[in-house]
């Protein structure tokens, strides 16, 4: 599996956000990816040393529209922690 097809996106919500700071980052991955691979893909998108990667499976919520119902898609996520001495990964362009 190549590196961008195991990272999908980086997920943006408050809690990530404030973990960035801590040097934390979380990322929805490739359901199949383990966390070996899950690493290799982000020190060599980012070029950053990964010191841990946590992975969580997220099960799919059930909706309703109208009288239909289902569930929205399952993903996976996962939380990487960058070394001390790493550098941090910007997300968003800073000008």
């Amino acid at each position: 599996m190549e590196a961008r097809d195991v990272i999908l996106r980086p997920v943006i919500t408050e809690a990530s956000m404030a973990d960035m700071d801590n040097k934390r980052y979380t990322f929805d991955v490739d359901t199949r990816a383990t966390k070996y691979q899950i690493k290799d893909a982000v020190e060599e998108i980012f070029g950053v040393q990964v010191a841990k990667v946590n992975v969580m499976n997220v099960k799919g919520k059930k909706k309703r529209m109208g009288r239909y119902e289902g569930y929205t898609k399952k993903r996976r996520k996962a939380i990487v922690t960058l070394s001390a001495d790493s550098k941090e990964i910007t997300l968003f362009n800073e000008e």
